[in-house]
C-alpha cells in the first residue's frame, strides 16, 4: 500500500490483521492507524524524529493497547506522523512533512497525534491510536473537526508507549462517529456492558468560555438546548471554575504569584495549573531522554529544540508542589463534579491556526489553550473533544470532562448528545 501523498498521514504503511477474526468481534471490520509513539512488534518506533528511528532497534513486541483493539477484530494499516518527541500541539514536522488537515487545508492539523486525526478525519481508517500528555489527542481532534478522547490516566496501558512525562501520558483514540469512539473505547478500557447513566449535572463554566476567540453562544447555545431536550435543563448549573479551582488547590499559590493578575486572555489559576503541568512535564521529558539528546545531539526543528533545552536545563526545586497540585485538584474536581457531573469547556480558544503562523504570534493562542487543556491533564480526569461544526468555515469544537474513572459514563453521554448537538450547532451557527 502506497503512502496516500494528499494528506501525508502515514509515517509507514503495512498491513496488520486481526489473530483470530471473527465477525462477532466489535471491531470486526474495522480499520485503525497507531500514532509512532507506540510499539508494533518489527517496527521502529521513530517518536517523530529521524534520529531517533535511526539510533533505535525495532520493537520485540507490541504495545498493549495496540494488541487489544487486533485482538477485537480490527485490521492496523500503518503508523503515523507525530510532531517531534511529542513535544508540541501544532502538528507540524520539518522531517516527514505536516500532514494535511482535511477539514481545513490551509490550517495545522494540531499535534502531537497529528497523523492520527488526519487519518480519521480524511476517512483514511475508521479510529486511530494516539498519545496526549499535555492535551495531543484533544487538540488535533478538535482542529481536525473529529471526536478525540483522551483516558482517565492509568485506565488504558501505556506499555509499549515512549513515555513523554509519565504522570501525564494517557493513549487516546479518534474516531467520526460517537457509535465507533465508544465500541473501541468499551476494547480500551476492558469495560463490560452496563445501562447508561444518566448526567446528575453539567456544569458550564462562563469564565473558560470567555477564553474563546469566537462567540462563546455559538458553543453553549447548542451544548444547554441538547441537554434541556435529552436530560432536563434542571440539570445545568453555571460556575467561574477559576475561582473555585484557586480556593480549592491551596497549593497553586506558589505558581498563582508569578502570574500577572491583569494578564489579559488568561484566568489566573488556570494559568498557574498550565504552570504547574509544564514544570512537571518537563521534568519528567528530562528523566527520560535527557542521556540520548546529549549523546546523539538530534536535528529538532527551531521550536522543539528550545523545549527540549528548557527541559533538560530545568532543576528539581517546585516539583514537589507539582504532586500537591495534582492530588487537591484531583479531590477538588471530583467535589464538584460527583460521580455523575460532567464539566463542559472549550477544548481550545478556536479554530486552528494557519500553517506556518509565526512561533511568537502562536504563543498567546498555545497559553490560551493550556489554561483549558490543564484542567483534565493534572487531575487526571477523562475528557472528549466533540467537533461542533464549522464557524467562519472552520472547525470548532466543545469538551466534556468526567471524574478519574467514568470513562464508560462519558462514552455515554457522547453517544447519547451527538446527534442533537450537531443539529443545534447547524441552527446556531446560522444565527449568530
Amino acid at each position: 500500500m502506497e503512502m496516500a501523498p494528499e494528506y501525508g498521514a502515514f509515517v509507514s504503511k503495512f498491513v496488520l490483521k486481526p489473530p483470530s477474526p471473527s465477525p462477532s468481534l466489535p471491531l470486526a471490520g474495522l480499520t485503525f492507524a497507531v500514532k509512532d509513539i507506540l510499539d508494533i512488534e518489527g517496527h521502529v518506533t521513530g517518536f517523530g524524529n529521524p534520529d531517533w528511528a535511526r539510533t533505535h532497534a525495532p520493537a520485540s513486541s507490541t504495545a498493549p493497547a495496540v494488541l487489544n483493539v487486533l485482538k477485537a477484530g480490527a485490521t492496523c494499516v500503518g503508523k503515523t506522523v507525530m510532531d517531534e518527541m511529542a513535544y508540541s500541539i501544532i502538528g507540524e514536522n520539518k522531517h516527514y512533512g505536516t500532514p494535511r488537515n482535511s477539514c481545513a487545508p490551509d490550517r495545522v492539523p494540531g499535534g502531537s497525534s497529528s497523523g492520527s486525526a488526519v487519518a480519521v478525519g480524511a476517512m483514511l481508517v475508521d479510529f486511530s491510536l494516539g498519545s496526549d500528555t499535555g492535551g495531543s489527542v484533544r487538540v488535533p481532534a478538535s482542529y481536525c473537526g473529529i471526536l478525540g478522547f483522551r483516558p482517565s490516566h492509568n485506565a488504558v496501558s501505556t506499555v509499549g508507549v515512549i513515555p513523554m512525562a509519565q504522570s501525564l501520558d494517557t493513549v487516546g483514540w479518534f474516531a467520526r462517529e460517537p457509535s465507533i469512539l465508544k465500541q473501541v473505547g468499551r476494547v480500551l478500557l476492558e469495560l463490560p456492558e452496563a445501562d447508561p447513566n444518566r448526567p446528575s449535572q453539567i456544569i458550564i463554566p462562563t469564565d473558560c468560555f470567555q477564553l474563546l476567540n469566537i462567540p462563546s453562544e455559538r458553543l453553549t447555545q447548542a451544548l444547554v438546548r441538547s441537554v434541556e431536550k435529552l436530560f432536563g435543563g434542571a440539570i445545568i448549573k453555571h460556575a467561574v471554575l477559576g475561582d473555585y479551582i484557586r480556593d480549592s488547590v491551596p497549593a497553586l499559590s506558589s505558581f498563582l504569584c508569578q502570574i500577572k493578575e491583569d494578564q489579559v486572555d488568561s484566568i489566573p489559576s488556570l494559568a498557574a495549573l498550565s504552570s504547574a503541568r509544564r514544570l512537571l512535564q518537563r521534568y519528567e521529558f528530562k528523566n527520560h531522554h535527557e542521556d540520548w539528546v546529549s549523546a546523539v545531539k538530534p536535528d529538532l526543528d527551531p521550536i522543539i529544540s528550545e523545549r527540549v533545552r528548557q527541559a533538560l536545563e530545568l532543576t528539581e526545586e517546585n516539583i514537589d508542589i507539582c504532586w500537591s497540585v495534582k492530588k487537591e485538584l484531583h479531590s477538588a474536581l471530583t467535589s464538584l463534579l460527583g460521580d455523575f457531573g460532567v464539566l463542559a469547556i472549550p477544548t481550545v480558544p478556536g479554530p486552528p491556526p494557519k500553517l506556518q503562523t509565526d512561533a511568537s504570534s502562536l504563543d498567546v493562542s498555545v497559553e490560551k489553550a493550556f489554561n483549558l487543556l490543564s484542567i483534565a491533564g493534572l487531575s487526571e480526569f477523562c475528557q472528549v473533544s466533540i467537533p461542533m461544526g464549522l464557524h467562519d468555515n472552520l472547525p470548532i469544537s466543545i469538551s466534556l470532562l468526567a471524574k478519574n474513572g467514568a470513562d464508560g459514563f462519558l462514552l455515554d453521554v457522547v453517544e447519547t448528545l451527538y446527534e442533537s448537538l450537531q443539529e443545534q450547532a447547524a441552527i446556531v451557527e446560522k444565527s449568530v
